[in-house]
């Protein structure tokens, strides 16, 4: 009886957050060993099915580098990273794609058909969804010296989402599931980093939240405690303080931009965690670092 009534008092504490995000869209960038781990992969699916039955919108735009890397070593070719992203040549931007769109994607469509949802994969391409130009990376060099520019290849940055695409599934009862390969002026395929993807989908469906799965608990102050809330005005500083630092640094700055362009709020959390998202969303405490206005 009593764990029947612990599960009471759970529902009851979730109802002000069922109410608050009925009808809402939520987007949610799927990655890190939420995408490998087996039950992890089935939690993932029931979770966002039970956003969706309940009245919230999840749009799901989903990474796949490892797997990218995988079938790269099947062809001999070691992957090349420049500040973290992957230089991206022709041959490569076909093995990106194919994996990605081909692969990646449709295996999450189906885990969330087959566990009662009804997903829709699509890409950047599909219906000019995510436009993208040819991201410029600059390096520093000596004192007083101009920056080098680097050549990454076919990385490409958000120019413009058509939103249209995605209201249109989202009303017929569709979770939109994205792969982010986005489209240049020139029609050619761009490889776009799957947390520039999901913030700028997010900005531009006016979402209550934005949601990036990862493989860390979040960010962590210099005595290694957990960050709950961090307004967007003390970002930089934070940064400034290498209190958040590597490859926090563009999930961080990713979130920000998100919130600023109209984003309820923005959530870093970790996917190891079973029903992450489900904690984050319906509970008092949540998890994870928000990054708020």
């Amino acid at each position: 009886m009593k764990n029947s009534i612990d599960k009471a008092k759970t529902l009851i504490e979730a109802l002000p957050y069922l109410r608050k995000f009925a009808g809402k869209t939520v987007v949610i960038k799927y990655g890190g060993h939420a995408m490998v781990d087996e039950e992890l992969k089935k939690n993932f699916a029931l979770d966002i099915i039970l956003m969706q039955y309940i009245g919230i919108r999840p749009v799901v735009v989903h990474g796949g580098g490892p797997q990218i890397n995988k079938f790269l070593a099947k062809m001999d070719v070691k992957p090349s990273y420049i500040q973290g992203m992957r230089v991206t040549d022709g041959e490569t931007m076909d093995v990106v794609e194919m994996v990605l769109v081909g692969k990646v994607n449709k295996e999450i469509v189906s885990l969330i058909n087959f566990y009662g949802g009804k997903a829709v994969g699509l890409s950047g391409r599909d219906g000019d969804l995510v436009r993208a130009r040819k991201m410029q990376v600059l390096k520093e060099l000596a004192e007083n010296a101009p920056p080098e520019l680097i050549d990454l290849g076919r990385v490409g940055q958000v120019t413009e989402v058509n939103p249209q695409v995605l209201e249109t599934l989202e009303a017929q009862g569709f979770i939109p599931v994205i792969a982010p390969v986005g489209v240049g002026e020139d029609g050619r395929a761009y490889n776009i980093n799957a947390d520039l993807v999901a913030g700028a989908v997010a900005a531009h469906l006016k979402a209550a939240k934005l949601i990036l799965l990862t493989d860390v608990a979040g960010v962590f102050d210099s005595e290694g405690n957990l960050i709950s809330s961090i307004p967007t005005s003390e970002v930089e500083g934070y940064i400034k303080k290498e209190v958040v630092r590597g490859g926090m640094i563009p999930k961080v700055r990713c979130c920000c931009e998100a919130v600023a362009a109209g984003v309820g709020k923005a959530h870093i959390i970790d996917g190891r965690q079973e029903h992450a998202i489900l904690l984050e969303m319906f509970t008092e405490q949540g998890v994870g670092t928000e990054i708020v206005a």
